[in-house]
């Protein structure tokens, strides 16, 4: 979290499989509720999580979500973070075949895939579907999936999508489509915005004080002031 907020010049790279499964199988803190694992044989009575939606609260820089085996697409976004001047937060769903395989199996299945994903692409509307006819649409403060294959609905109703503002809410909202379960999953990048980073800042500020007060000398600051001699 401090990391983020200072907007350190690093790259966070968060695994979710929803599952410890490192040590064996337990729950984690993106495990679903009600999730049965060797620690919670009868459910986990614990609510997740959202990553990104923590990586907004605490202002960073650049947001985004991959699948670890969309291998072009992850390629990608991680390129994207790399180059970030500044903090960058991506989030890989990735799988865990022993402990829980097929957690994101909607998400990945060719026969699936198309109806649960909206692929975030910067000035570009929210379109998903097979056959792309179905469309994220802004219903006062709520998203709502729409048909495109009609006459009701078209592009101009739809969110548009704009990773460059500096207004959080978007990225906020988009990143609650995750909860839902009517509607798909949006992967991309989320925020990419500029600020100074942390540590060109600190630079700055002890540039400027040598300016002003020179390079200075430690053993004249150590005996300045009140001295004690300790016999």
């Amino acid at each position: 979290m401090h990391i983020v907020r200072r907007n350190l010049d690093v790259n966070i790279i968060l695994f979710n499989n929803r599952i410890y499964g490192l040590t064996k199988g337990q729950y984690s803190p993106t495990s679903e509720f009600g999730k049965k694992t060797k620690s919670t044989p009868v459910g986990s009575i614990d609510y997740p999580i959202n990553p990104i939606c923590i990586a907004i609260a605490n202002e960073a820089t650049f947001i985004a979500r991959a699948i670890d085996v969309d291998v072009k697409h992850l390629s990608w976004v991680l390129t994207q973070a790399a180059q970030h001047k500044g903090v960058s937060f991506v989030e890989v769903f990735q799988n865990c075949n022993i402990f829980n395989d097929g957690v994101f199996s909607t998400y990945t299945e060719k026969s699936t895939k198309a109806d649960n994903v909206v692929l975030l692409q910067h000035g570009d509307p929210l379109i998903f579907g097979v056959n792309s006819d179905k469309g994220i649409r802004l219903s006062g403060f709520q998203s709502e999936v729409v048909s495109l294959s009609d006459s009701t609905y078209s592009t101009d109703d739809l969110i548009i999508h704009d990773q460059f503002t500096e207004d959080p809410t978007l990225a906020h909202f988009l990143s609650r489509m995750t909860e839902n379960e009517e509607l798909p999953l949006p992967i991309g990048i989320f925020r990419s915005i500029q600020r100074p980073c942390y540590e060109d800042a600190l630079t700055q500020q002890i540039d400027t004080q040598k300016e002003k007060k020179g390079e200075g000398n430690l053993e004249s600051l150590l005996n300045a002031g009140d001295t004690w001699v300790v016999d």
